[in-house]
């Protein structure tokens, strides 16, 4: 039986030395709970990071004029928020970040290196490290298309119930997603993995994968 507590260590090495180093949770329960641990950390962070209402900024990091950061969110040492740019929802950036003109990153953490090109959409997701998303990328995060909402995952001839209705992709380090590409709500994206352009990678065992 696999375990998904383990899923995110696996995928991002970086989270074995990260600041949620201790949490071993399935990626769809530290997402839905991302707000939360946002707000303890910025709590203890150091004088290196300027704090502005709910979020708080490295003093290395770049905001373009433009840019709408909604905390609570922490904006790691030398990240680059492109103007247009808009946070939403819990959004943890490690260092080293680009969010490009336009695109939106709402409820999920990125680590190091990590690029949204531009007009993008990424929700509800973990992000590893040295993962490059070129433009109008989407990455969804909810099953509207049809009554039951709840997400579930065909990962390894396994199906697994997340048991939530709100979830978009655990990506592993060094994964590429080409432009345009669509990634559909419960994606489990193994490190470096390949998306081509204009790809559906669709997960659900309701679809017929190809």
């Amino acid at each position: 039986m696999l375990d998904v507590n383990g899923l995110i260590s696996s995928f991002i090495e970086p989270w074995q030395t990260s600041r949620f180093a201790d949490i071993q949770k399935a990626p769809w329960d530290v997402v839905g709970n991302i707000e939360a641990l946002l707000r303890q950390h910025i709590a203890i962070l150091d004088s290196s990071y300027e704090r502005v209402d709910e979020w708080a900024v490295h003093r290395t990091a770049r905001i373009e004029a433009g840019a709408v950061i909604k905390g609570p969110a922490i904006i790691g040492p030398n990240c680059f928020i492109a103007a247009g740019a808009y946070l939403r929802g819990g959004v943890y950036l490690e260092q080293d970040c680009t969010i490009g003109p336009s695109s939106e990153l709402k409820t999920s953490v990125m680590f190091a290196g990590s690029k949204l090109a531009h007009m993008n959409f990424v929700g509800d997701s973990i992000i590893g490290a040295d993962v490059n998303i070129e433009a109008g990328v989407v990455i969804a995060n909810h099953r509207n298309e049809r009554e039951d909402r709840n997400i579930r995952i065909v990962y390894h001839g396994q199906v697994i119930d997340t048991g939530v209705s709100k979830f978009g992709a655990l990506a592993g380090d060094g994964s590429r997603i080409g432009a345009n590409a669509v990634i559909a709500p419960g994606a489990l994206l193994e490190p470096a993995s390949i998306a081509g352009r204009l790809q559906l990678i669709d997960q659900s065992p309701e679809m017929e994968l190809t």
